[in-house]
């Protein structure tokens, strides 16, 4: 029996010391090296833009925190000097600078002078994201969630039933994919009605809706619309881009009319449906004027898709708001980028009509010359909201069955940025307002 205990002695050694090096690990993780700092400049000397988004996320998530240097050599990152920071961004391709105190000190009295359009923001929390998709959802079908993985940034993939459910408020951001929340299985009858990737999402949607108790798949997205509604209300924080965009607005002022013609629900809409919608429960949009012809491609007058391709790609620019940094602290946020003026793309919803969004709502990115804005954003209840048109910053004209983006070609994206800013959005240190 002696060898036996010998052995056992020697194992829970070996566990007892591989225990120590594990925490002596973790305690080097956030141990800075000296007094120093990590810049992570997100100028036009960054190597990999959207890899350093994923950079800070990382360092949020060991809770250490990253100070953002709002239009600081475009919204760069400062991070105590550790080694695995070192190590990561060296492995991820992420440029980097080891700066003495002294003069990550001289930096941060620079930002703080009054003078100057600069702002530190501590982000302390990596949040906990969601995206609302499909079953047959593939990341590289939607640009929030294609930037995540090549970010390497963590998310958790819900749909209806989880919505319904209630699990919304385990999250501390949500974006939703480019979905249609009225019903109308994104207006693609015309064109794909007989193809099977459209037929089995109309089978999965009517199982679902039946599954959930549900007549017709429209009440249930109008459930949904109203459920994520109530997130944002509580404090929850929103992104959406192309068709999620309006098609949701509408969703909210539709709620409990039939908007849905007889090829999505087996019944004509209500011919009162245009006078029966209430605006004021929307978000962004007022005044607009919902399509109900299965045969057009479109859900409402919001879309400014038919401006945007008048336009043509090669003009199809559009331009940042330059906002305080001391006095607009989320929309500078939102907005920084190393360019002011970005390639514009399209989508089923590309942009939005300007004299169709609310007074209240913060514009962050318009093409001006024909009254088109393509980035906004605004507050509802205790939460925010973003909404961005478009649907691949990197695919300018993007088609059903278009291959993937390749991130990988295109690391500096501007356009991509702006989801990215959302991301780390709600990690941000909550400040009394100075209004």
């Amino acid at each position: 029996m002696m060898p036996t205990t010998t052995c056992l002695s020697s194992v829970s050694l070996v566990r007892s010391v591989r225990k120590v090096l594990i925490a002596l690990s973790l305690a080097l993780l956030v141990l800075p090296a000296s007094a120093a700092k990590i810049l992570i400049p997100m100028d036009k000397t960054q190597t990999d833009h959207l890899k350093a988004y994923g950079i800070a996320y990382w360092v949020l998530e060991k809770d250490v925190t990253v100070e953002w240097l709002l239009n600081y050599r475009a919204g760069s990152f400062l991070i105590d000097d550790i080694p695995a920071v070192e190590q990561e961004c060296t492995v991820r391709g992420v440029s980097f600078s080891v700066i003495a105190d002294a003069q990550a000190d001289a930096i941060l009295a620079q930002i703080a002078d009054p003078e100057v359009n600069m702002e530190m923001v501590k982000l302390e929390k990596a949040p906990k994201i969601a995206v609302y998709a499909p079953s047959s959802f593939q990341p590289w079908d939607d640009a929030v969630a294609l930037v995540m993985t090549y970010a390497e940034i963590p998310y958790t993939r819900i749909y209806d039933k989880e919505v319904l459910a209630g699990v919304l408020p385990q999250y501390d951001w949500v974006h939703m994919h480019h979905e249609d929340f009225t019903g109308q299985y994104g207006k693609f009858y015309r064109q794909y009605r007989n193809a099977p990737w459209y037929q089995d999402q109309v089978r999965e949607s009517e199982a679902m809706a039946k599954e959930e108790g549900f007549a017709k798949v429209s009440q249930m997205k109008g459930a949904v619309a109203g459920k994520i509604r109530d997130y944002v209300a509580g404090g929850g924080y929103l992104f959406t881009m192309c068709s999620g965009t309006d098609s949701y607005d509408i969703a909210l002022a539709a709620e409990g009319v039939d908007i849905c013609d007889t090829p999505f629900d087996g019944d004509p809409p209500d011919p009162q449906a245009q006078q029966k919608l209430d605006y004021s429960k929307t978000f962004a949009f007022k005044d607009f004027k919902i399509i109900t012809d299965p045969m057009v491609y479109e859900f409402s007058d919001i879309d400014a898709t038919d401006i945007m391709s008048r336009v043509g790609e090669t003009n199809d620019f559009f331009t940042l708001f330059d906002f305080s940094a001391k006095w607009d602290v989320v929309p500078t946020m939102l907005c920084q980028d190393h360019e002011q003026v970005i390639h514009g793309f399209m989508g089923q919803t590309t942009a939005f009509r300007k004299n169709l969004v609310k007074s209240n709502v913060t514009i962050m990115g318009e093409y001006k010359p024909q009254g088109v804005v393509k980035y906004i954003h605004g507050e509802y209840g205790l939460g925010q909201w973003t909404f961005y048109g478009g649907h691949d910053p990197e695919d300018y004209q993007h088609m059903v069955g278009d291959p993937p983006t390749d991130l990988s070609l295109f690391p500096n994206s501007p356009g991509y940025r702006l989801i990215l800013n959302n991301i780390l959005f709600p990690a941000a240190r909550k400040r009394k307002q100075k209004t």
